[in-house]
C-alpha cells in the first residue's frame, strides 16, 4: 500500500520514479522547495523608525512549540514539533501509524544594548511577530585580507 510521505511536501509517493531523474529536478529548485527549515522559518523584518518590526512564518506550530531568547545580542528563535497519527481498523489493528519530530532554529543579531524586556513578542494564525528598540551597536571592524601568494 503506498501512503503519502509525511517528510516532504508531495502528496505523491515517489516510490516509482527514476532517481536519477528526482535528483536532476532537486539541482533546479530553490531551497525553500527541497523543505529546509529556512522554509519553515521565513522571516521578514521591516524598519520602522525607531524599532524593527520581525515577522518569523511558523505554519503547523502552536506557540506552546515556541522558544525565543537572548544571549549576548543574539536573538534565538526556536520551535519543536512531536506529532504522532494512528489510523486503525475495525478490529483495532493499525492500518497506519506514524511519527514525526521536527525542529528549526534562527539566529538574529540585535545588539547588545537590546534587553530581553524591550523585546515584545507575539504569535497568531502561524506567525511569530517580534518588535524591538533601534539601539546603536559598535561599528563592526572592517576586514583585513591577508594576501595568498
Amino acid at each position: 500500500m503506498l501512503v503519502p510521505s509525511i517528510f516532504n511536501n508531495s502528496l505523491s509517493n515517489d516510490f516509482f520514479s527514476d532517481s536519477f531523474d528526482h535528483m536532476f529536478r532537486d539541482a533546479f529548485r530553490s531551497p525553500f522547495e527541497r523543505g529546509n527549515s529556512l522554509a519553515c522559518m521565513s522571516t521578514d523584518i521591516q524598519d520602522l523608525g525607531d524599532r524593527y518590526q520581525m515577522e518569523v512564518e511558523l505554519p503547523g506550530y502552536d506557540k506552546k512549540d515556541l522558544k525565543a531568547d537572548l544571549k549576548d545580542g543574539y536573538l534565538t528563535i526556536s520551535a519543536e514539533r512531536n506529532e504522532s497519527r494512528e489510523e486503525k481498523d475495525d478490529k483495532g489493528r493499525f492500518v497506519r501509524r506514524e511519527r514525526y519530530m521536527g525542529s528549526c532554529q534562527r539566529s538574529f543579531y540585535v545588539g547588545k544594548n537590546v534587553t530581553q524586556e524591550e523585546i515584545h513578542a507575539s504569535f497568531e494564525n502561524g506567525v511569530l511577530k517580534l518588535v524591538f528598540p533601534k539601539k546603536e551597536a559598535p561599528a563592526v571592524e572592517e576586514k583585513k585580507y591577508i594576501t595568498i601568494k
